[in-house]
């Protein structure tokens, strides 16, 4: 085995890092405002695992017939035009990454603020939110082997932790909620709704990172045969995960307790254990969030340094230390979320990244019709299962929350139409600077 590569374990670990983070551990809250029913919100976990599945078996295809790092900027700029890839690496780089980053970051001050009986001021939670992400750019711009440890460790430490919190959950509590998980009359109506539409924007958001895997594939050993397998799996094993925490909180906790609320995990957890226990229990879920800030530091920088490679005007982003890591991107990153965290509310950036980053998949699960039919001889290792239904079926589910996320929330929507402008305008710069050289 290379030292210097990645193996299935580690990226596998990235996927799942990457999706189990800000979303699940506080969507609910705000599901809650507008839907009551058991089955109607577990539904909704389903129906984003499945989108995220279809996009990660149309993912396999492409990122096994195109192999290299970049994720999106890779595939759209050889789908595509080189403008469209640059606009995408573009957004991910500056925002796409930067954004969940910083949020995760956010999350993690708020659940390790639990532990104090009073919590701690907004201040403080962004002093702990950016010594963390400061801790762990530390680690990810020196080496493979210490990168691959910690996204490991902390990987497999979430998985356990969480199915720990799911089966005590259900061994502790002695009366459970009056919850009703199956179908009931209404609940096709909810589905229906327009408030759905809006808890979808937030499952959606808790399903990004799937795609993880494809922005570190040049590191990765044999990323042909392993690529599609990565994605499946992580996908597969974080819907599972995702419908036992939402049971389990739904379980364990009244909703009235819930409703708005951001650290839905450590209400359920001092419902289910105890104000001491569960205020413990905060803190370990906060530990947790460790992982998706790490996978995240790994994963987006090569965006930025896959951009340097191409475009000598700008090639310092591709820059590599002594270990082949793009460090100065890296730190690129890191600096634009810890901006975020300094200055954005949380809201705010989670509407505003999920818009982003579900646009830039759409486009890119889109591209496998067009590669099909530009490219029909090009080698594919692995195809996409059940093949034009699953990239038609992601597409209609995404297509319909992006057009309700730019009805409802028309603000952050538009910001975010305008942002991906802006990098047209950078991509024009670059390419001007690479023919005038």
């Amino acid at each position: 085995m290379s030292a210097d590569k990645f193996r299935f374990p580690t990226l596998t670990a990235v996927v799942i890092a990457n999706m189990v983070g800000t979303g699940v551990f506080t969507s609910l809250g705000f599901q809650l405002l507008d839907i009551r029913s058991g089955f109607a919100l577990l539904a909704l976990w389903g129906i984003g695992g499945i989108t995220a599945l279809c996009g990660a078996m149309t993912y396999g295809e492409l990122g096994a017939a195109l192999p290299r790092s970049g994720g999106e900027y890779n595939l759209l700029r050889r789908i595509y035009h080189p403008a469209a890839g640059f606009v995408s690496g573009w957004v991910s780089s500056t925002v796409g990454f930067s954004g969940p980053v910083a949020l995760a970051a956010m999350t993690f001050a708020a659940y390790a603020s639990s532990i104090f009986p009073d919590g701690v001021g907004a201040n403080m939670q962004k002093l702990m939110a950016s010594v963390l992400l400061i801790l762990l750019t530390l680690v990810h711009a020196t080496n493979h082997k210490n990168s691959s440890g910690t996204q490991v460790i902390f990987t497999i430490l979430k998985v356990v932790v969480i199915l720990s919190f799911i089966v005590g959950t259900v061994l502790v509590v002695g009366t459970p909620q009056a919850v009703n998980f199956f179908p009931a009359p209404g609940d096709g109506t909810i589905i229906l709704s327009s408030e759905y539409a809006v808890a979808l924007i937030y499952v959606s958001f808790a399903y990004t990172g799937w795609n993880a895997a494809t922005y570190l594939s040049s590191e990765l050993e044999n990323p042909q045969r392993t690529l599609p397998w990565i994605l499946i799996t992580g996908t597969a094993v974080v819907t599972l995960l995702y419908l036992g925490l939402n049971f389990s909180f739904l379980y364990a906790a009244p909703m009235d307790a819930m409703v708005g609320q951001v650290e839905v995990g450590a209400i359920a957890a001092q419902a289910a254990f105890g104000e001491t226990a569960g205020r413990l229990t905060g803190l370990v879920l906060a530990m947790l969030l460790i992982s998706t800030v790490s996978a995240m530091t790994m994963a987006g920088p090569r965006v930025i340094q896959v951009i340097g490679e191409d475009y000598p005007a700008i090639g310092v982003l591709g820059k590599k230390n002594s270990n082949g890591i793009p460090a100065t991107a890296i730190w690129i990153q890191s600096s634009v979320a810890l901006l975020f965290i300094l200055s954005s509310t949380f809201e705010s950036i989670l509407v505003f990244s999920g818009f982003t980053l579900a646009l830039n998949s759409f486009v890119t699960i889109a591209g496998i019709f067009v590669l099909r039919y530009r490219q029909p001889d090009l080698e594919r290792p692995y195809r996409t299962f059940l093949y034009p239904f699953t990239p038609l079926l992601y597409l209609v589910l995404t297509g319909w929350i992006l057009g309700f996320t730019l009805v409802s929330r028309p603000l952050e929507a538009l910001f975010s139409l305008g942002f991906i402008g802006s990098g047209l305008v950078f991509y024009w710069l670059a390419a001007n600077r690479l023919s005038e050289s």
